[in-house]
């Protein structure tokens, strides 16, 4: 595998549209939605964060917020406030979190380094769990990649028995539709 290969996944319930953020509706918007989803799908694990959306919204926030503060700090140039969430190489954990329901794969080639960020492991999560996270660019991931010492499936199976995923943030929409 070389860093071509490489695939941004993006998990999505069938009951769901692919490639969307509930943070980038208004904030009544945004909870009617929750409400509603997490009313229509009680028995889907996807929609727990849902029926307690009151907790869910500002942490994710909060999340957001940190992450697009520190991609800038790094270089990034975010043209959303609120990133698509994807998957480096896809995760069977998540898969089966949203019902084994829509995946979309975009190469990673095709994601310019100013609009794509990454955290080992879920970033709302760490950040809730560790008070942190660390935020690394493309080149940086790269780099982390490059020093380690096996192969590029070897890194990535080294983060999934840590993090179970490398999570990546699209900051600006129109890189996905290269």
């Amino acid at each position: 595998m070389t860093f071509d290969d490489l695939q941004l996944v993006n998990y999505c319930h069938s009951n769901c549209k692919p490639l969307q953020n509930i943070m980038r509706l208004s904030k009544d918007k945004a909870f009617a939605l929750a409400h509603t989803m997490a009313a229509q799908n009680k028995n889907t694990t996807a929609f727990y964060r849902f029926a307690d959306f009151e907790n869910y919204y500002p942490e994710r926030l909060k999340t957001d917020t940190l992450l697009h503060r520190r991609f800038i700090e790094l270089g990034g140039k975010p043209i959303e406030e609120h990133p698509l969430s994807f998957v480096l190489q896809g995760s069977k954990y998540l898969h089966a979190w949203f019902d084994c329901g829509i995946v979309t794969s975009i190469p990673l080639n095709r994601i310019p380094s100013d609009c794509i960020s990454f955290t080992y492991g879920d970033s709302q999560s760490a950040l809730k769990r560790y008070g942190d996270f660390t935020l690394l660019t493309k080149d940086m991931l790269f780099k982390a990649i490059s020093d380690f010492n096996g192969t590029i499936e070897e890194f990535l199976m080294d983060v999934e028995n840590r993090y179970h995923y490398i999570e990546a943030q699209v900051w600006d929409d129109d890189c996905l539709r290269m």
